[in-house]
């Protein structure tokens, strides 16, 4: 006899909830193993091992359709709305193409940008800054676009089209209507930079095309890809640096050892990716009746997995609310699970190795200089504003 499925009576993607995320993800999470959103009229998975085990069996839990899909909408369709065998194809040439070898030679240009960006913030003193738009926006909007291979021109736009299209992947609320306004420029110009014609030789952009070339896929496809790139990889590792440069104030001890062992930048990046992640849920879709703990989800039934609140399970990580760059990571969600797991990891790893290299190699410490500011995305999730100062 099956279990009826509690309901959570709270909107998780109103507001409010947005702006206190972290709590109602874990109220959620602590609520059952299978969890009913009423008003959504979907199924969550909150608890780490049943979003590990989800995001593990795509042929139990499809990413063919997603709790708010919508084949019209800005996002590009595909590779995280594809299972096998059409994802692994398009995947290859995306793996392929952020190789170590293909990215390596990419490091300097990345560190380059990090030192000038962070001699800027260290000049001015002491002063009170925001670490995103000072330091983890500018970062990552000028070394991933120059890496697709973008026009200079419409890089202002980057931050409206990536606040629309994860407003694509949550339900068509309050948040998403604001995300909508006044685009009509952004669209144009994301409709257009990915075009073969505007991407320069030698870049990840062109890349996708001359794959194409090959017949590896298709010329749609590879137009996909390219905005894929860039809407995919932007404000993930935005918010991602910046939670770590949170954390760095809120636990000021894991910032020394950083600073004293550089080895540890990177295990401070992937620390920050389960200690806040920034993509709160993956939408799935179940493909058979599925029962978890005497709860069962029938086939057809839209469903979340929650990352962000099985990251901070404390059924799988001890004590989940402190940041530990010591702590083994090696489950951690952030990255994802499964053919699905961040085809980007090597990018955004390299990415932090530049500047968060450049930050222990030249700040002090960091100390907190007002509250951080919530995005206020649904699905995106971390500070759009983080006012810190750099000692």
């Amino acid at each position: 006899m099956s279990k009826a499925i509690p309901e959570f009576d709270t909107d998780p993607f109103s507001r409010a909830s947005v702006r206190n995320a972290r709590a109602v993800d874990d109220r959620l999470r602590e609520l059952a193993p299978v969890v009913r959103l009423p008003r959504e009229n979907i199924t969550m998975l909150a608890r780490f091992e049943h979003v590990a085990a989800g995001l593990r069996d795509w042929k139990s839990f499809s990413s063919t359709s997603r709790p708010w899909h919508d084949p019209k909408s800005v996002r590009p369709e595909l590779l995280l709305t594809d299972d096998p065998p059409k994802h692994t194809r398009v995947r290859a040439v995306v793996a392929n193409a952020l190789s170590p070898q293909a990215l390596t030679p990419m490091a300097e240009a990345f560190r380059r940008d990090a030192r000038s960006i962070v001699n800027g913030v260290v000049a001015r003193g002491g002063q009170a800054i925001d670490a995103v738009a000072d330091i983890t926006q500018p970062f990552v909007y000028k070394v991933l676009p120059d890496l697709i291979g973008l026009p200079q021109q419409g890089r202002e736009h980057m931050y409206a089209f990536g606040n629309m299209v994860w407003a694509t992947m949550g339900p068509m609320n309050e948040l998403f209507h604001e995300a909508m306004e006044n685009t009509t420029e952004v669209i144009a110009w994301a409709s257009q930079c990915c075009n073969r014609e505007n991407l320069a030789p030698g870049s990840l952009g062109l890349a996708m095309y001359e794959a194409a070339d090959r017949g590896e896929v298709t010329p749609q496809e590879a137009n996909l890809l390219v905005g894929i790139l860039l809407s995919a990889a932007a404000d993930t590792t935005v918010l991602t640096l910046a939670n770590t440069i949170r954390a760095f104030c809120e636990f000021p001890d894991q910032y020394q050892l950083v600073r004293s062992d550089p080895t540890l930048v990177r295990a401070a990046f992937e620390e920050s990716l389960r200690w806040d992640s920034p993509s709160r849920m993956a939408g799935r879709i179940a493909m058979k009746d599925i029962e978890i703990d005497s709860y069962l989800i029938p086939a057809g039934e839209r469903c979340g997995l929650m990352f962000a609140a099985a990251n901070r399970d404390p059924r799988r990580w001890e004590a989940p609310d402190r940041f530990d760059v010591r702590r083994s990571n090696r489950d951690n969600l952030g990255f994802g699970y499964g053919v699905h797991a961040c085809v980007g990891r090597v990018l955004a790893l390299l990415e932090a190795d530049a500047l968060l290299g450049a930050l222990a190699g030249s700040v002090q410490r960091f100390e907190s200089a007002g509250e951080p500011e919530p995005w206020m995305t649904t699905i995106g999730h971390g500070p759009i504003r983080l006012p810190v100062r750099c000692l």
